[in-house]
Order: structure tokens, then C-alpha cells, then sequence
């Protein structure tokens, strides 16, 4: 039986997810066949989104914990996130030449609030489901809001599969897309929340615990984990230029590549904590690193998209793994005293590689070609799986050591 804030918030996960999918889902798509973006302006549409959050999280952080109540603040800020949905339906309204550019800035903009919002979230909802609740709760939630986006994404596509170059047609979706912001700040007002005390216990040293770095596990951790994001995402924006420019994607061909992502993900999350849990986590980031560092390969061999389906559903595999494996190792080696610290610091550095890899793959693209950098990227993908090997041997020679 779920308790009022369980069933106020899988409502509100539901309207968020469509508000987020009905745009985010096509931004990429937007900018290259409407807007006319250039590489380097598709690279930004991946890059300024942790770029914001990395100079944000911080300032988000304290504001929100000086608060009795978080409610009205994480609603606010949700409304003024979604409420940039509007302006990007006026970009069609201004000179050509500066529509690509504005729509960069109203993303940056957009991530503002949306960054106090999301840790809001996680601060709000944390105090509001019981700990014994929250493993089933919020397993069962995800999987359900992943059903909610995969038919959203789905349906959009087959709505608008003749529309891709109707300008028209976004702006409708972004206006549709603010109408379920305004539902999804409904639902967050709806939530019932306790008053807590402020808190006033910020000593010298608490923004930052510099000894993190001396713990061994945790530091090879954070070398492993960021060589693999950063190769992990030096391909995003090449992806979404290749699927657009060169395979000619149409929204419909682009929701599908994602549904067939996301419904793969959903079934095989059970696999890898079986995996990890007969193995380790490490040692299954090393064929997690290799299976994705297939993917770009992939891609490049054909432009047809029956094919590209097939191989986003077989990175959709992989995907889940990462998701799955990259959260419980960094629990794994975070020192329990310390864990806070070890999270924001990983999140922290983790934003910074997410702004840089994407605009080193549009370098990349720019001083070769297409097949030349995504190829390159599966190399560095590999790179990333002989990191964690090395992580994987060293804490093994680190345990016989301990019992011998």
C-alpha cells in the first residue's frame, strides 16, 4: 500500500518525464534541421547543460540547506525551468542568423533552475519516504517513469514522423511540453512536508574533506570512473550529428533508436546486478567499457535505420550496466565516514568531463571526418575498459595482501 507522498510523487515523476521527454528528447534534431546549427553548436547542446550544473551545485546546495521548508522553492525553480520552453518557441521569431546561438543560451539558462531543482528533489523526496521504503519505492518508480518516457518518446515520433522540418511542429511540442512543467510543479506543491531546523552547523571545513583523495580505492576509482565517462561522452554529439546529417534521420527514426535503448535497459537491470553481485562491480565495468565501446563502431558501418535500431537496442544493454555499475561502485569505494564528500566531489569533477568530452569530439570531427572520430571513440572507449582492468588486478592484489 503506498503511502499519499509515494503516490503524489510517481505522479509528478510522470509529468516531469513527459515535460523533459517532449523537448530534451529533441533538441539535437531541432538545431540541425531547423535552426541550421554547426558542429560545434550541436557539441554545445551536451556540453552546457553540466557546465551550468558545475558552477551551480555548490551555491544550489547551500541555498537549499538553509531552508525550513524546500517545497515551494523546488516548485518555483521547476516553473522557471519550464517556462523557458516558451522562449524557445519564439527563437523562430528572431533573425536567422542569431536563432542557433539563442537557443544554445536559453538551454544554459534553462539548466539554472533546473540544477536547485534537482537537488531539491533529491533532498525533498529523501526526507519524505521512509528508509525502510525507499529501495522498492524508488525501483519501482524508476521503472515506471522509464515505461512513461519510452511510450512518450514513441508516440511523438509516429505523431510527428512527417513533421521533422516543420518548425511548427516543435514550437507545439516545446508549448506542450510547459503545460506539463505547470503540472509537474502541481504535483510538487501537492507533496506534504515536515518542517525541519535550519541548519547552522557550517564549520570551516565543510564544504570540502581534501583527505578523500588519500583513500586508495576511492582514488582509483575517480581515475576509472571519469576516463570512462569522458570517452563515454565524447560521442553524444557525434551521434546526434550522424543520425541527422549523414544517416537523415526523421523524428520517428530518432524516438525509436531511443525506445529501443530504453526498453532493452529495462530488462536487462536485473542481469548485471547478478553479474556484480557473483563477480564485482569492476571487473563487470571492464566488459561493460568493452560492450560500449563497441557502439560507435557500429554506428558507422551502415546508415540504414533498421539497422542503427538494432544497435541502439545492443548499446541499451550496456547501458544499464553503466547506470547500474558506475553508482554502486562509487558506494563501494567511498569511505562511509566520508561518503558525502566522495558523491559531491565525483559529481563535481564528473560535470566538468561532461562539458569537455562532447567539444572534444566535435574537434574531433572537425580535423577529420564522421567515421574517423566515432571510430576514434571506440578506441578510447577500449582505453577506458583497460583502466578499470588495472583498478580490478590492484584491488585484488591489494585483498591477497590484506590476508596474507
Amino acid at each position: 500500500m503506498r503511502t499519499y507522498n509515494e503516490k503524489i510523487s510517481i505522479y509528478h515523476g510522470m509529468v516531469s518525464t513527459i515535460a523533459v521527454n517532449l523537448a530534451g528528447n529533441f533538441f539535437p534534431i531541432f538545431a540541425i534541421s531547423i535552426l541550421g546549427a554547426n558542429n560545434y553548436q550541436v557539441g554545445l547542446i551536451s556540453s552546457l547543460p553540466p557546465l551550468v550544473a558545475l558552477i551551480m551545485t555548490i551555491p544550489a546546495a547551500i541555498l537549499l540547506n538553509r531552508l525550513e521548508q524546500q517545497k515551494k522553492t523546488v516548485a518555483l525553480t521547476v516553473f522557471w525551468a519550464r517556462a523557458m520552453f516558451l522562449l524557445l518557441v519564439g527563437v523562430l521569431f528572431i533573425p536567422i542568423s542569431y536563432q542557433a546561438w539563442t537557443f544554445l543560451v536559453i538551454i544554459a539558462v534553462m539548466n539554472i533552475p533546473g540544477t536547485i531543482s534537482n537537488i531539491g528533489w533529491q533532498t525533498l523526496i529523501s526526507g519524505m519516504i521512509s528508509e525502510e521504503r525507499r529501495g522498492i519505492f524508488f525501483s519501482d518508480r524508476n521503472r515506471l517513469l522509464t515505461v512513461v518516457g519510452m511510450l512518450t518518446t514513441l508516440l511523438i515520433g509516429i505523431i510527428m514522423k512527417n513533421q521533422t522540418n516543420n518548425g511548427s511542429a516543435y514550437q507545439l511540442l516545446f508549448f506542450i511540453a510547459f503545460v506539463f512543467g505547470l503540472l509537474e510543479m502541481f504535483f510538487l506543491l501537492k507533496h506534504k512536508e515536515t518542517m525541519k531546523p535550519k541548519t547552522s552547523n557550517l564549520q570551516k571545513n565543510s564544504y570540502m574533506e581534501w583527505s578523500i583523495f588519500q583513500d586508495q580505492g576511492y582514488r582509483w576509482f575517480l581515475i576509472a570512473a571519469l576516463c570512462f565517462n569522458f570517452t563515454w561522452q565524447m560521442a553524444w554529439g557525434l551521434f546526434n550529428i550522424y543520425y541527422v546529417k549523414y544517416a537523415h534521420a526523421t523524428i520517428l527514426w530518432i524516438s525509436l533508436f531511443s525506445v529501443g535503448n530504453q526498453l532493452v535497459q529495462i530488462f536487462t537491470f536485473p542481469l548485471w546486478k547478478k553479474w556484480a553481485e557473483q563477480k564485482s562491480n569492476t571487473l563487470m565495468l571492464v566488459w561493460v567499457s568493452i560492450g560500449m565501446a563497441t557502439a560507435p563502431f557500429l554506428n558507422v558501418m551502415s546508415i540504414n535505420p533498421f539497422y542503427l535500431t538494432i544497435v541502439s537496442m545492443t548499446s541499451g544493454f550496456f547501458m544499464s550496466g553503466t547506470t547500474l555499475l558506475l553508482f554502486n561502485l562509487l558506494l563501494e569505494k567511498s569511505p562511509e565516514e566520508k561518503k558525502t564528500y566522495c558523491i559531491t566531489t565525483y559529481n563535481v569533477l564528473l560535470s566538468f568531463v561532461a562539458f569537455i568530452a562532447p567539444q572534444f569530439g566535435i574537434w574531433l570531427l572537425e580535423m577529420s571526418n564522421i567515421h574517423f572520430s566515432l571510430e576514434i571513440s571506440s578506441v578510447f572507449r577500449c582505453f577506458s575498459a583497460f583502466v578499470f582492468m588495472l583498478m580490478y588486478s590492484r584491488s585484488i592484489k591489494n585483498k591477497k595482501l590484506g590476508t596474507a
